[in-house]
């Protein structure tokens, strides 16, 4: 079994985000259990550099939260008039112009977007509360195992916003528009039956097995070839916008690699 986070120096401790890596496994540990590791700007700052520092070596990462809830989603100070001091209030973001709004949006997004990279298969062990932004950093990540406790819900639009956090793309994709639609406009809670049931979440298991289970899978996807987790993540990962005769051919073109490269002639 994969260890995880367990005395190890961190590599990145900052802003409620701590990431330790142990050869090929990153772990990335959310630290602010007091506020139910609730997300900020600089929580999404500090998770976009863990991505842009990952080392090479890294092939999987699992993503876990310290405390009872995975992350109740924002900092509930970014809905009041004078925000979180030092970041923007969500009326000083609605003053921006559309340039500026959508630029402010995306730099945000880039915490939540590097977990499907082809290089890492990301895990994301979740438990307790997951609301909101902590629901997208759930979906963002390739698999999510979760405890029998986990509470998923996307509150955003009874707040009177949108999920734009890179969430709605993966919900839809494992749930389908419908139920997609329903969890997000009426904002109640998935729990573990139904994550499981839907696809949302690969594996159900008791909260106290939850860091073992992570480090199980993530102990049986090392096992596999690098190369040939990366062509498989990359043929998965594009089938849904590819036709059925493209996919074929993609599946070709990577078989191809593969055999070159296990015949010692690949390029």
């Amino acid at each position: 079994m994969a260890s995880l986070d367990k005395d190890l120096a961190p590599v990145l401790d900052k802003n409620g985000v701590r990431l330790t890596v142990d050869e090929a496994l990153a772990t990335v540990t959310l630290t602010n259990p007091a506020k139910r590791n609730a997300q900020s700007p600089a929580l999404w700052r500090a998770l976009a550099e863990v991505g842009r520092t990952l080392p090479g070596s890294v092939r999987v990462v699992v993503l876990r939260a310290e405390g009872k809830s995975f992350s109740a989603g924002l900092d509930r100070q970014m809905f009041t008039p004078e925000g979180i001091e030092g970041e923007p209030s969500l009326v000083d973001l609605a003053r921006r112009d559309d340039a500026g709004l959508d630029a402010t949006i995306a730099a945000y997004q880039e915490a939540f977007t590097w977990w499907r990279r082809s290089d890492i298969v990301s895990i994301a062990a979740v438990q307790g509360h997951a609301i909101g932004a902590g629901f997208q950093l759930a979906l963002a990540c390739d698999v999510r195992v979760v405890a029998d406790d986990v509470q998923f819900a996307m509150r955003e639009t009874s707040l009177g916003l949108v999920p734009d956090l890179t969430g709605t793309h993966p919900l839809v994709s494992l749930v389908g528009y419908g139920r997609a639609l329903e969890i997000c406009v009426t904002g109640r809670f998935v729990h573990a039956e139904e994550a499981v049931q839907t696809g949302l979440a690969n594996l159900a298991v008791p909260v106290g097995q939850l860091d073992d289970a992570a480090g199980d899978l993530a102990s049986a996807v090392l096992a596999a070839p690098r190369d040939a987790v990366i062509e498989t993540k990359a043929l998965l990962r594009g089938a849904q916008e590819r036709t059925y005769d493209d996919q074929r051919a993609a599946e070709r073109a990577a078989q191809t690699r593969r055999l070159r490269d296990l015949a010692g002639i690949g390029e």
